[in-house]
């Protein structure tokens, strides 16, 4: 009878579990930053855009890029259980089973690329599914092989405002490129800083983040200033080409600015203090430009 009890008991639990377990496997917080650079771009394409169309384009892209990050972890479930920062995830705790996980991914991944296709358009579909491809079954897959790996990821990383741009305008046109190219470049700094910060972790699993020759050294730190140095006039290009005003120039370029000189104190230290400056300041520098270009773009 006890026995009997507990089992009833059992359901109940494990319905609270599981929930909480598969918000985890989507990734909520990542995944909902990248559709909110989705509705960057959809906003910059399409200034009177209403709040519905707004939520749809996040609600797609939040279910599509979750669906990536399944599939990330479940190619890495075994690599995961290596790692500090990793190793509670659900997969490796077995709070969620490779089939259950497998079955959300689908679920999620089509219902995030119908929702794209049929609300604005099939190229919107199209991009988002590639994205899906580079990110679940290149990049993931490629972080044990070569650092590579960060250019490959870079690319699924910058598409989500270039997919809201054309889910507004249907057409994949240079501004497109331009929002893209703004948040390939910004990749490169922001995910060498936390490979650096995150490198004694990542060895543990055999990924290989860092660049080649490079390591946590100057080398590194110089690449480093490179990318964040050329983010500097590329975020000037939406002004150039008409996409936002100036206000949002000059906001983008003391952000750059700011942004670089976190680079040079790297170069003279090579410290993980220094990389972990630079990885937060990674996490500011996009949204504050990405949300100043909508703010003037609207009052343009």
């Amino acid at each position: 009878m006890l026995i009997e009890e507990k089992k009833a008991l059992l359901p109940q639990i494990g319905m609270g579990t599981k929930a909480s377990a598969y918000f985890k496997l989507l990734k909520f917080r990542l995944s909902f930053t990248v559709s909110f650079s989705s509705a960057i771009g959809f906003i910059l394409g399409r200034p009177v855009a209403t709040y519905w169309e707004i939520a749809l384009v996040m609600i797609g892209g939040l279910l599509v890029t979750g669906s990536a990050n399944i599939i990330n972890q479940i190619i890495e479930r075994e690599y995961d259980k290596l790692m500090k920062r990793t190793a509670k995830r659900p997969l490796p705790t077995g709070q969620v089973s490779v089939a259950e996980a497998i079955g959300v991914c689908i679920i999620t991944g089509v219902a995030g690329l119908l929702i794209l296709g049929y609300t604005f358009n099939v190229l919107t579909a199209a991009l988002s599914l590639l994205s899906l491809v580079l990110y679940g079954f290149v990049y993931t897959p490629l972080k044990r092989i070569s650092p590579i790996c960060v250019f490959v990821g870079a690319i699924p990383g910058a598409m989500p405002p270039l997919i809201g741009w054309v889910a507004a305008t249907g057409v994949l046109g240079v501004e497109a490129w331009i929002l893209f190219g703004i948040q390939f470049m910004w990749q490169f700094p922001h995910f060498w800083a936390i490979a650096w910060v995150l490198d004694d972790d990542y060895k543990k699993a055999g990924f290989k983040m860092l660049p080649m020759a490079g390591g946590k050294n100057l080398k590194t730190a110089i690449q480093i200033m490179i990318y964040t140095l050329v983010l500097i006039p590329f975020s000037l290009l939406p002004l150039q080409f008409g996409m936002t005003g100036t206000t949002s120039a000059l906001i983008a370029v003391v952000c750059g600015v700011l942004f670089l000189a976190q680079t040079f104190y790297l170069m003279r230290t090579c410290t993980k203090k220094a990389a972990m400056n630079i990885m937060f300041g990674s996490f500011l520098y996009l949204p504050i430009v990405q949300i100043a270009f909508v703010l003037d773009k609207v009052n343009l």
